[in-house]
């Protein structure tokens, strides 16, 4: 008999309320996501919120073409170019540039034809006519009004339009980036403790000293012996110290699975094989006191301020300290999940409990989790935004909504500088945690009609 027919037989409240539905004639009872997605389409709030998280997204994702110094298209000594999109595969290394584009000054080519982004600026690129914080409504030195700042320039010339788009993407990427560490974490901590429990989680007495062992080896491995590589990745590029990280998480795994393959011959000795209980749900507990314990905020200035600025650095230390919350919403779901019906019909076909956590139990554990990710989603983008007003974390040449404002503090009479970030990230703050709002309403099955 198929998972899916005993995890029906075991579940009395949905065979009774498809028995009703048939009684009264209506359809099977819809599945419990088209039922979310049914209920917050009611609340117009939420879905006026999703529509501008959709537009942010939007911005992030296409803001090199909005808003760039080079050309869309252009026709330059009788041929025909597009160099944004030549730009992204020179940076993929599978192209380069001609030789009569390469280190030029894209605005004083001579081109027979060319159509530029509507902001024909980079955040980095300096006006040297239009510096000292020029107001968008002051006379500005530019050729025309095609090379306008319409939302003026800081005190080097950069144009705060560019910067504001770039900002969507790089409060987008931290706050994206950052819940997913945090989630990954916070689901793994948060399962096991709640389906283990104290006493479900036994472990060999060889294999528990074989993993303690093996676990030193592979920090040491994984970490301590490439850290000089992973120094000087962190310095290169964001993706270079991704790609470095993965690496030494892939080192960590291998030394991990060497030390219990080895552990397997030992197994069979009476001593060395008796199971021990590992109180895991202690463990993961008190981990998560510790951590709630310090003010995250001040940990993560700590932190960043030891370190060379990053964005990616900031990305990690956000997610490593904001899973707490997630770990605890997943780790009570599953003390009530471990002991419904269709949890010991999979216990009954013989299923590991790994595949029975992340197959069985752990999806049905995720409404909190999306809940805590939309609000977690606006925190890490808050606390990006502080970083930045606070001048540590990101790197001094990157213009976020946090260093804009950061430098409205030493101007306060260039209002532009504090006022279009200010709005940019209470707008996304506020969409976010009403979409969290929305999600709670959603999932809550008191609320539907």
């Amino acid at each position: 008999m198929k998972l899916k027919s005993l995890l029906y037989i075991f579940n009395p409240a949905k065979r009774a309320d498809d028995a009703l539905q048939k009684v009264e004639g209506a359809a099977p009872s819809q599945s419990y996501w088209m039922m979310v997605r049914k209920q917050l389409g009611k609340n117009k709030l939420a879905v006026y919120c999703l529509r501008v998280i959709y537009l942010l997204i939007a911005l992030a994702l296409f803001a090199d073409l909005l808003a760039n110094e080079k050309p869309l298209a252009c026709s330059y000594n009788n041929h025909t170019y597009f160099p944004i999109f030549r730009a992204y595969a020179v940076n993929m290394g599978i192209a380069e540039w001609p030789t009569e584009l390469q280190n030029v000054e894209w605005k004083k080519l001579n081109y027979n034809w060319s159509v530029f982004p509507p902001i024909p600026y980079l955040p980095g690129n300096i006006d040297e006519a239009n510096v000292h914080s020029v107001s968008p409504f002051a006379t500005q030195q530019v050729k025309s009004t095609r090379w306008r700042h319409w939302l003026g320039t800081d005190e080097l010339g950069h144009d705060i339009f560019a910067a504001m788009i770039y900002g969507t993407r790089i409060a987008l990427l931290v706050g994206v980036v950052s819940m997913s560490i945090a989630t990954l974490i916070g689901l793994m901590l948060g399962a096991l403790a709640g389906y283990f429990g104290d006493d479900r989680l036994k472990v060999s007495r060889i294999g528990l000293i074989f993993n303690a062992l093996f676990f030193v080896l592979a920090v040491f491995y994984a970490f301590g012996v490439r850290s000089y590589i992973l120094s000087d990745a962190l310095a290169g590029s964001s993706l270079l110290f991704f790609v470095q990280v993965l690496f030494s998480l892939l080192i960590f795994l291998a030394v991990m699975a060497a030390g219990n393959l080895l552990a397997l011959p030992f197994n069979r000795l009476p001593f060395f094989g008796k199971k021990i209980s590992i109180p895991i749900d202690i463990i993961v507990s008190r981990i998560i006191e510790v951590m709630i314990s310090i003010p995250t905020l001040f940990l993560i200035i700590a932190i960043v301020a030891i370190a060379k600025p990053s964005l990616m650095l900031v990305m990690l230390v956000i997610g490593a300290t904001t899973w707490t919350g997630i770990a605890r919403f997943v780790r009570a779901e599953l003390l009530r999940i471990r002991n419904l019906e269709y949890i010991e019909a999979a216990h009954a076909l013989g299923y590991s409990e790994m595949r029975t956590i992340f197959r069985h139990a752990l999806p049905n554990a995720m409404s909190p989790v999306l809940i805590a990710v939309a609000f977690g989603i606006a925190s890490a983008i808050l606390t990006e935004a502080t970083l930045s007003f606070l001048g540590i974390g990101v790197p001094a040449d990157t213009l976020t909504w946090g260093a804009l404002l950061s430098e409205a503090r030493s101007k306060p009479t260039a209002w532009w500088l504090a006022i279009f970030p200010g709005i940019a990230i209470f707008i996304t703050v506020t969409v976010y945690n009403l979409l969290g709002e929305g999600l709670t309403d959603a999932m809550d099955p008191r609320l539907r009609k």
